[in-house]
């Protein structure tokens, strides 16, 4: 459980060009680069790896060994360890090892971005390794926010290269670079990916390249902010004979709503109904994650009541997304005592007037009563899914059912 929801113009690029001309020798990709900065001091806190949990012991205990040595610029003791480490490794730890490096959202100690490439290409050495253009687009990222131009223009040239006459895996290797750009909300690279797609999208005939295109640009336009630019996207699809999808739709809906552009997100979904496609539970949660990241709780409570009316189910998702959004359950999950109440009629004495709305319009929907199971001989709550919020919530309103 958790206590928060987990939920153009012309571009021009100082790049070499990725397709330049084939007959050129490529260039092989060094192993090590040093990183061109000062080295950082470690601190002790950090080397306990308190942050790298969620990864095996083994990859703990590599980072842990490699990271001395990245600081003191000891470039063969470096690659000693990475090669050490993915010969004695099973598949799923090194790949592992090389997914929390690639992932925008780990918290491990700067330098260790600089083992992404060694450790990839050491990687790619593998007799199990199968290459894969999503990896691929993962590592150049992470080459182009490290300044490695001359890294990443190999790289990129190796990977464009291979794929210059499979142009369905092209277009998808363009669409992961745009989203993984868009992930790491870095600009610079999310542009240059965003151009060249937009211009293979352009050039091709294949119905399959233009539509995966669009679905790549418009959802990275959203997640960077520019869900205008998505909408201007959605209405050039319709120009060159494609029918938008709901996917395309839910993209434009949630950029706008991240934004608060409430009037916007609600224009969207206007436009969406008279298209003749239905607003989803999808849909409606990313209403309500809008209205609660911006505290517009009346809001939330209108829009929980046109869900009941419009007949779309309530989930899992939508009680988190809308107790989450509950300043003073918040506070109450972070301070869990003796004084908590624990019932729902004591909860709601104590929550506003907007608070206590929302949870009277939960109580009496079915999603939280679906989670109960009762028999002959035992009751069960099915917590599986529920931030901490709703799972207090839950439990008041099953200490209710246990009373009755």
């Amino acid at each position: 459980m958790h206590t928060h929801v987990g939920y153009q113009q012309k571009i021009t690029t100082s790049h070499v060009p990725w397709n330049h001309h084939l007959s050129h020798r490529q260039q092989p990709l060094t192993f090590l680069s040093q990183p061109t900065s000062p080295p950082l001091n470690l601190s002790t806190k950090w080397n306990n790896f308190k942050c790298l949990a969620a990864i095996s012991k083994q990859t703990q205990r590599f980072f842990s060994a490699v990271l001395p040595t990245v600081a003191t610029r000891d470039t063969s003791a470096t690659n000693r360890l990475i090669k050490k480490f993915v010969a004695s490794s099973p598949k799923s730890i090194a790949l592992d090892a090389l997914s929390h490096l690639l992932s925008p959202n780990s918290t491990h100690h700067p330098l260790l971005y600089f083992l992404t490439l060694p450790l990839y290409l050491k990687i790619s050495e593998a007799s199990w390794f199968s290459w894969n253009p999503k990896l691929v687009a993962q590592v150049v990222v992470l080459l182009d926010k490290q300044g490695l131009d001359k890294e990443l223009e190999a790289l990129m040239y190796e990977t464009v290269s291979r794929l210059e006459f499979k142009e369905r895996e092209l277009v998808l290797f363009y669409c992961n670079l745009v989203g993984f750009n868009s992930k790491h909300n870095w600009a610079r690279g999310f542009d240059d990916s965003y151009s060249r797609l937009n211009q293979l999208v352009c050039d091709s005939n294949s119905v399959y390249v233009k539509k995966q295109g669009y679905k790549a640009m418009i959802s990275g336009l959203c997640e960077m902010g520019r869900a205008r630019e998505a909408e201007v996207l959605i209405g050039e699809m319709r120009e060159r004979g494609m029918k938008p999808t709901l996917f395309e739709f839910r993209c434009v809906l949630y950029g706008y709503g991240r934004l608060g552009l409430f009037k916007d997100m609600e224009r969207i979904l206007d436009k969406m109904e008279s298209g003749g496609i239905e607003a989803d539970t999808v849909c409606a949660n990313m209403v309500l994650a809008s209205y609660g990241a911006h505290n517009a709780l009346p809001e939330m409570g209108l829009w929980l009541r046109k869900m009941k009316t419009l007949g779309i189910p309530l989930s899992t998702r939508t009680c988190n997304s809308v107790l989450n959004s509950c300043p003073t359950i918040m506070a109450l999950t972070r301070n869990l005592d003796a004084s908590c109440p624990v019932s729902i009629q004591e909860l709601l004495k104590i929550l506003s007037e907007d608070e206590a709305k929302l949870v009277k319009e939960l109580i009496e929907s079915s999603v939280l009563k679906e989670a109960m199971r009762w028999d002959t001989s035992e009751g069960k709550l099915d917590l599986h899914g529920m931030h901490l919020g709703s799972a207090y919530v839950m439990t008041l309103q099953w200490m209710e059912e246990m009373r009755e």
